[in-house]
């Protein structure tokens, strides 16, 4: 199978067509949150159903980095470096300090606890934003089933703890990030478990008060022919660069596609890391790829550039 398929002649100049595709871990069951640390030269990723984070390490090879994890989904950084982690488990977002306890971030809105927190994404600010899908509790395969008490929801923290909502206008918000300049809000919908009514897209908003989260209204931006946009980051230029069920797509900002890189399993998310942020490591149901590119993810902090 060729692994790039070029809709548009941009794409072309983005990839290395000698650069292979590399097979960096395999033997999980659903890979998900992958987090570059370019300080500490590793990777790290979330198997969900196997209530793992493991981390690779160039020449080492994979390892156990914290077992259980209260079902660890999607993570970041945050402006000091330390790793934010949504848990579906604990129903919460926290931060693991440099010494190594974790701090709980926020695990209720309004007095109920949340769902089950799924991808995050830290601003220039230091708020935190996550999307709190209810996949982690409808469940027992990744979590626990349970009841939910609030609405599946967007939420921004800020660096005083105070949660607001910054939409509901979906079924399921899954993965999410910003543009470079941070005055654009990606945010996907995969839409309810068993519920195949709801088009899974990803959809935009303009950031009209950085301060505040407040947004505007939400506009559809690309939705994938094959599956859906699950965890996707932007490149320097603000590609989009989301998971689909066919392997990764390139989307301009301007929501067009402009080429995909071929897998055989649906993809989960993916992440910029390595030397110059142009390696694309990415997770592929129960594998891991890596892949150098000719293009740079965002230096922001929300796309893991720090290192």
């Amino acid at each position: 199978m060729e692994i790039f398929e070029t809709f548009d002649k941009r794409f072309s100049s983005y990839i290395h067509f000698n650069a292979g595709l590399e097979r960096i871990a395999e033997g999980c069951r659903w890979t998900e949150g992958p987090v570059w640390f370019g300080d500490a030269g590793c990777l790290l990723f979330s198997d969900i159903p196997n209530n793992r984070i493991l981390r690779w390490i160039e020449g080492q090879g994979v390892s156990v980095y914290r077992q259980p994890s209260q079902f660890a989904n999607g993570g970041t950084r945050d402006l000091q470096g330390r790793l934010i982690s949504c848990l579906h488990g604990a129903r919460s977002v926290v931060r693991t300090e440099h010494d190594g306890r974790i701090t709980t971030l926020v695990d209720r809105y309004d007095g109920r606890r949340l769902n089950s927190p799924n991808d995050v994404v830290v601003k220039s600010d230091g708020s935190i934003w996550f999307t709190d899908p209810h996949y982690g509790i409808a469940m027992d395969y990744e979590g626990e089933r349970a009841v939910e008490e609030v609405p599946c929801q967007i939420y921004r923290l800020d660096a005083g703890g105070r949660l607001d909502v910054v939409s509901d206008a979906f079924a399921c918000p899954n993965g999410l990030c910003f543009s470079p300049d941070e005055k654009q809000l990606y945010v996907s919908d995969t839409g309810r478990m068993n519920d195949k009514s709801v088009e899974r897209q990803i959809s935009v908003f303009d950031v009209l008060d950085a301060g505040t989260g407040r947004v505007g209204e939400k506009r559809p931006f690309y939705a994938p022919s094959v599956g859906a946009s699950d965890g996707f980051r932007c490149d320097e230029d603000g590609n989009i660069w989301t998971s689909a069920g066919d392997g990764v797509h390139c989307v301009s900002p301007q929501g067009e596609l402009l080429g995909k890189i071929r897998l055989a399993n649906p993809v989960s998310n993916v992440v910029f890391g390595g030397r110059h942020r142009s390696r694309l490591f990415i997770c592929a149901s129960s594998e891991v790829y890596a892949l150098y590119l000719n293009r740079r993810g965002s230096s922001l902090p929300n796309t893991d550039g720090l290192g």
